[in-house]
């Protein structure tokens, strides 16, 4: 679907993802620091205002379309990339979600997050338009699919920071790493 809102998301969730991935090798980059708190809150500091960033960009994009009316047009190539990615991104944030189990992880957890968000825009889209397709006249489902991911990052994005930036600031004396 060229010129939809969870076409737009779901590449914009994709580019949130790779940068989450980057953000959490990081955290576990230097081996004297595997075990550092502060740097666990640093990478969901560093997280959370991401996902602030991407949110206001996918609901504006939305908003756009939706204040717009713009007709999303289907396209058959988005159709088998969307399945690929959803199914991807759905099994990358179960195996993100057991590792940060297992490695009490707040910062892998959240990426996973991010993974499933990736994975669910994916499905969003087939659904949105495969719904499009037999009744026109909801075709506004794919900008509210948009507004309602946008909304779930920046409440999770928001929640991040409320939980992470006192704990950073309680922490930074205690551990010194690069």
């Amino acid at each position: 679907m060229r010129h939809s809102a969870s076409a737009f998301g779901f590449a914009f969730d994709a580019t949130l993802d790779v940068l989450s991935s980057i953000i959490v090798l990081w955290r576990y980059s230097n081996a004297a620091a595997v075990h550092s708190a502060h740097r666990e809150y640093i990478a969901c500091v560093i997280l959370g205002v991401v996902f602030l960033l991407s949110s206001m960009c996918i609901l504006g994009k939305a908003i756009h379309d939706l204040a717009t009316k713009l007709l999303p047009e289907v396209d058959d190539f988005l159709f088998s990339v969307s399945i690929v990615s959803g199914i991807t991104c759905v099994v990358l944030a179960v195996v993100k979600f057991m590792l940060g189990r297992v490695l009490t992880s707040r910062a892998l957890i959240t990426d996973g997050f991010n993974s499933m968000v990736g994975g669910i825009m994916g499905f969003s889209i087939l659904i949105s338009a495969e719904v499009f397709r037999q009744h026109p006249a909801v075709w506004f489902l794919d900008g509210t699919i948009g507004v309602l991911i946008g909304l779930i990052i920046l409440a999770y994005g928001i929640k991040l920071l409320i939980d992470m930036v006192p704990r950073v600031r309680q922490t930074r004396n205690y551990e010194r790493f690069e």
